[in-house]
């Protein structure tokens, strides 16, 4: 039996990251359990009392076109929008039981249960995409490492993102052969494009402590929001609450249990890939590149969070207080990190965990869609870098 230290410059293997990374798996499975049930029981709450269909019926004709696999007023509908405005709202811990529970809807209506379907790869895509409105997150750890102006980098953020959202549509949209320039389409498009516009509008108005305020209280507020007019509604329609989220969170246990053979596989091979120094062979040779070709590197020091971000969420976020530190948050690099880990999302963990939990092994194309709309999302983000911050 091989055993080193994981700082062990000698120990090619880094055995003791491998078994540490195993863990790490476990204790996100087991964090993620009590967040399940507590979301899985409440929508369990809404599906008896009518509100997932209700919410399915509203969206029905934007998602009928973008979704044609899913019949119309499917509950797949209503779970989907739950996880998008999740996500929109940066409530990761709301959006991952929404997700899966959309996944677990449409596998009901996929005809080979071990091969992802169209909606299942159009619904991960755009999720994989991760567009959100205020990287609240984000904002608070520039802050901590006295950035000049620490709410500077979120526009980049919210524009990188709605590309990266587009351009996911438009890939899938283009491999499934949908028509995006249906009207309702379009109008919905449009419609969220001028809403984010105003809302850049009047975030940039105000100051770094009325962004965080606004922020938390238009995510939290939403949520509590949400969870009263469930319950609100359960009772009007005469529906045993207990009873419901009971039932509904037994399977929110299930499914945080059953994923975690995937999670941890997953996780090794980013542990093994970041302990190996590919990492540090790919900036190094990028570097090289650009020195010959006389183009400008800063972009480079911020790199190292985008190579990362696809893997690890808390390796990308590790990466970027790394790239602020010996840089400086307001630092090109600095902000460019900032950026490119606010504008895109864990792509290989979202593969594991979503598909993993619907037992889902043939993912056809969905990786290759997923990373390239994230080159999309990281091209667009150190464009916006040097427009803003040139």
């Amino acid at each position: 039996m091989i055993v080193g230290k994981a700082d062990d410059p000698g120990n090619p293997l880094h055995i003791d990251g491998v078994i540490e990374t195993c863990w790490t798996a476990v204790n996100i499975c087991l964090k993620l359990i009590g967040i399940m049930a507590l979301f899985m029981g409440f929508m369990s709450i809404a599906e008896r009392a009518g509100g997932i269909r209700l919410l399915s019926r509203i969206i029905a004709p934007f998602f009928s076109k973008l979704f044609p696999d899913v019949p119309k007023g499917h509950p797949a509908t209503g779970h989907m929008v739950m996880n998008f405005s999740a996500n929109l709202l940066g409530l990761d811990n709301a959006a991952t039981p929404f997700g899966l529970k959309a996944m677990e809807s449409l596998q009901e209506l996929n005809p080979t249960k071990d091969r992802a379907s169209n909606a299942q790869i159009m619904f991960l895509c755009l999720h994989a995409s991760g567009l959100t409105l205020i990287p609240v997150s984000i904002i608070a750890i520039r802050a901590s490492l006295n950035a000049a102006n620490p709410t500077e980098i979120f526009i980049p953020c919210m524009i990188a993102t709605f590309v990266a959202t587009i351009a996911a549509m438009l890939i899938v949209s283009f491999k499934q052969k949908i028509n995006v320039f249906a009207p309702a389409i379009l109008i919905w498009v449009l419609g969220l494009s001028s809403v984010i516009a105003l809302l850049v509008l009047y975030l940039t108005s105000l100051s770094t402590a009325g962004l965080q305020s606004f922020s938390g209280i238009l995510s939290n507020g939403l949520l509590l929001l949400i969870f009263f007019l469930i319950v609100l509604g359960a009772v009007y329609k005469k529906i045993d609450v207990f009873d419901a989220f009971v039932e509904g969170a037994k399977g929110g246990f299930e499914t945080a249990i059953r994923i975690i053979p995937y999670l941890v596989g997953m996780l090794i091979a980013i542990s093994l890939l970041r302990t190996s120094g590919t990492f540090d062979v790919i900036i190094n040779g990028m570097k090289q590149v650009c020195m010959f070709f006389q183009v400008d590197s800063r972009f480079i020091d911020g790199i190292p969070t985008a190579l990362i971000r696809p893997l690890s969420g808390g390796g990308a976020r590790g990466m970027m207080i790394d790239t602020m530190t010996t840089h400086g948050p307001d630092s090109f690099a600095g902000r460019l990190s900032s950026i490119l880990q606010g504008s895109s999302d864990t792509t290989f963990y979202v593969i594991a965990v979503y598909f993993g939990a619907v037992n889902v092994k043939d993912t056809r194309y969905a990786i290759g869609a997923m990373l390239l709309a994230d080159l999309v999302g990281v091209i667009t983000a150190i464009s916006l870098a040097y427009l803003f911050f040139g």
